[in-house]
């Protein structure tokens, strides 16, 4: 869970305050010693959180909460907005060039995650039509510069290398050939370090000056807390730095280092990395992190992962199938891979309001990979007529499937009676749709 200990500390907190009908300046400052302790262990840097806890007390003792019919619920919104406010307020784009292409420089210690966060800014790209293209300028990492070209073979984008040359060579002609192919953005992953020092610098400063980007990101691991903040300003004061991608997110994290950087450095953070898979990469949205940090959930990210994870054209006819009570095992599958692009459920929960309490028993669940090749084996080890009919599935036949899948007994029973409970379900939603909600034209969940 993003922020785990830092969002159960200020939820724990918030709630305490929204069952009283009045609130006092003796509450508010009990609440905000709290809201101060959770953002200091959560390496939140001292000046911003004495900054934020300031503000926060100054628009909690005003006539909005104390005079409110619900103070309670007037201090979350507070508090949400003033976190909001701390990690940039809007969505920050990237920089466009005039003219393509637009050049993005990923800057960063070694280790903090620059090559995969290069591959995955180009998938996010990919995605959105664009043609990227990908140079591999980090020449002392062993297996850098090839494993940007298995990750760039993975997701169908070209990578440029000329082996060990000079990097800001490599960029320069990496340029060329983006403008010759009409690539529209140029991706360049460099070299880092274990720390700062003169030889890093001068070769980003080197590369700066060759390719002149418009875009420098500094990708930090947010695991490394407070010290991410002083990486970020030596950076920042030694190149053109425009703003921050904060990798590993979705860890066991303190998360100190999202809500500090932009107040400190005041770079925004462009783009946040929430897990391995290479679509686990976002544009960072302060407003709805905010949002998933207080348990109020995050619904727009959420449609947008379905919409990105789920075929129109499917979901329609996958519609008439529930409606017309056709939906078989093979359509059970289908549904279990598209809700597996969307990532681990207690992600998903967490972006659902009201249901952080159920994301956090989910802690450590996540949409196991096994669980759904087991999945596929049982149903792909049954007759067609099986899957159309699962109802004829007696002890030999199931016996049958179990060895012809490699699982149990059990596995089979498991998997035919959450079958059999949705089936169930779809007929109660039947009945639903021709009586009380007759002539909607949907069911009235989906």
């Amino acid at each position: 869970m993003v922020f785990e200990n830092l969002s159960n500390k200020l939820q724990e907190t918030l709630r305490k305050l929204k069952g009283k009908g009045k609130l006092t300046e003796k509450d508010v400052d009990a609440a905000l010693r709290e809201v101060r302790l959770a953002l200091l262990e959560a390496d939140v840097n001292f000046k911003v959180v004495k900054d934020f806890v300031a503000k926060v007390k100054e628009r909690c003792l005003g006539k909005e909460v104390l005079e409110s019919l619900t103070p309670g619920q007037q201090v979350i919104k507070i508090v949400n907005d003033e976190l909001t406010r701390l990690m940039g307020e809007s969505v920050a784009k990237l920089n466009q060039a005039s003219s393509p292409p637009t050049i993005v420089m990923m800057v960063g210690l070694q280790g903090s995650g620059k090559t995969t966060s290069s591959a995955k800014l180009a998938h996010l790209l990919k995605k959105k039509n664009h043609t990227p293209l990908l140079v591999a300028a980090d020449i002392y990492r062993p297996a850098a510069i090839k494993q940007l070209q298995v990750l760039g073979e993975q997701l169908d984008v070209p990578v440029f290398q000329m082996g060990e040359q000079d990097p800001a060579s490599t960029a320069k002609a990496a340029l060329e050939l983006a403008k010759k192919n009409r690539h529209d953005y140029l991706i360049i992953d460099t070299a880092g370090r274990l720390h700062i020092d003169e030889e890093l610098m001068n070769e980003l400063g080197r590369m700066e000056k060759a390719v002149s980007p418009h875009e420098i990101l500094l990708v930090v691991d947010a695991m490394t807390g407070q010290d991410a903040v002083n990486v970020a300003q030596s950076f920042r004061d030694k190149l053109g730095l425009t703003g921050v991608v904060l990798t590993k997110l979705d860890g066991d994290t303190r998360g100190g280092a999202a809500l500090s950087v932009r107040a400190v450095t005041g770079c925004p953070v462009k783009f946040a990395g929430l897990g391995e898979n290479t679509d686990a990469f976002e544009p960072f949205h302060p407003d709805r992190m905010s949002s998933r940090i207080l348990g109020m959930g995050d619904v727009l990210t959420l449609i947008e992962k379905a919409q990105s994870s789920f075929d129109q054209k499917q979901a329609q006819e996958m519609e008439r199938k529930l409606r017309t009570q056709q939906f078989t095992l093979d359509d059970f599958l289908e549904q279990l891979q598209q809700i597996k692009k969307m990532g681990p459920l207690n992600q998903i929960m967490e972006m659902m309001p009201g249901m952080g309490g159920l994301g956090k028993k989910l802690k450590g669940m996540s949409v196991d990979e096994q669980q759904f090749v087991r999945v596929e084996a049982i149903i792909k080890s049954m007759t067609k007529k099986e899957r159309q009919e699962p109802v004829i599935i007696n002890s030999s036949r199931r016996k049958r499937i179990a060895a012809g899948s490699g699982t149990k007994v059990q596995d089979v029973n498991n998997l035919l009676k959450q079958f059999d409970m949705m089936q169930k379900m779809m007929k109660q939603l039947g009945k639903m749709e021709k009586g009380k909600f007759k002539g909607k034209g949907k069911f009235p969940f989906m």
